[in-house]
């Protein structure tokens, strides 16, 4: 199977943050309009693209929003104080670069500590090389938010860059709806908003949608590095389906049911217990009477990092466990 990965690289580089995705969901539109039956924006901004069938209905979630952070005060040196959307772990952020939606470019520093290890946010800022207030003010403005800046880096065994989590959710959602021409089920593709502050966009997603079956794609942990916390799960070793995580225990129908299509198909698999963590479908499967759901998830090093790495070999497997679901007769 032949993937797009100059796609995956453009979507990783658009700017979308959580609570402010409206560029990553106009390039996303624009690159599926012509695949799917109607699409439309729900109030919380979420992007639903549906293909019309008269089988079950599947909602396919992967969140367009990335973590970033956000400017709360800048100081009369011009240098900026900022607090964390989603998941920002300090030590990682130090020396990093990041871009504001603006295109401004800073470099996120900390005051001298004795112990890193001991490092947080409030001991940090972003240096945009502004050299006082007024000057820093005219670039950023409080409440503005930021993203990791670096390269997308690829090899002919993996790929990294920031953001897989999740736009390799979203490219895989688009590489299925784009191959699947005449589908059984009626099939929502979401691309969420929030969800790294609270799976909040798949929460009301889901409520209006009232699907039959609930999927999610998203990355997971590693457990084959040195030293790794325990963790059956690698690169280049298959598609990962969920068994469980702090927001789900996946429904055994689904889970069973990928598993099986994974051996029906010959695609490499493994079996995902993470004991952190959550996914779109955890806001899904509790929606209104409830709604069984299941998940795809991409085996990805380094998550939150500058540095997230997936293997190619796993996009394609989960990319081909996905469309060979979706294609089935769904009774469950």
């Amino acid at each position: 199977m032949d993937l797009n990965f100059g796609l995956l690289k453009d979507l990783v580089g658009v700017y979308g943050p959580s609570s402010n995705e409206i560029i990553i969901r106009e390039y996303i539109t624009n690159e599926i309009k012509d695949y799917v039956d109607e699409t439309f924006v729900d109030a919380l901004g979420n992007l639903i693209a549906r293909k019309k069938g008269i089988g079950k209905k599947v909602m396919i979630s992967a969140h367009m929003d990335q973590i970033g952070l956000m400017a709360i005060d800048i100081d009369e040196k011009g240098f900026i104080r900022f607090t964390n959307i989603g998941g920002i772990s300090p030590v990682i952020s130090l020396s990093q670069q990041v871009v504001f939606e603006n295109g401004t470019i800073g470099i996120i520093y900390a005051e001298p500590v004795d112990d890193i290890s001991k490092l947080k946010l409030e001991n940090m800022y972003i240096d945009i090389g502004a050299f006082s207030k007024e000057e820093a003010e005219d670039k950023v403005s409080i409440g503005d938010i930021c993203i990791y800046k670096s390269e997308f880096i690829e090899n002919e065994n993996v790929i990294f860059t920031p953001y897989l989590d999740d736009r390799v959710g979203c490219f895989i959602a688009i590489e299925a709806l784009k191959s699947i021409k005449d589908p059984i089920n009626d099939l929502y593709f979401v691309f969420s908003v929030q969800e790294e502050v609270g799976l909040r966009g798949a929460k009301t997603a889901a409520y209006r949608i009232n699907p039959d079956i609930g999927i999610s794609l998203d990355v997971t942990a590693h457990g084959d590095t040195p030293k790794a916390k325990r963790f059956a799960v690698g690169l280049n070793k298959g598609a990962a389906i969920k068994v469980k995580d702090s927001s789900i225990i996946c429904h055994p129908k689904i889970k069973e049911l990928l598993v099986k299509t994974a051996k029906d198909n010959q695609i490499p698999y493994q079996m995902e217990v993470l004991e952190f963590g959550g996914t779109d479908s955890g806001a899904i499967h509790i929606s209104k009477e409830g709604v069984p759901s299941g998940v795809i998830s991409i085996p990805t090093r380094y998550v939150h990092s500058t540095v997230e790495m997936a293997s190619k070999n796993d996009i394609i497997n989960c990319t081909k466990l996905l469309i060979n679901f979706l294609e089935d007769n769904l009774n469950i």
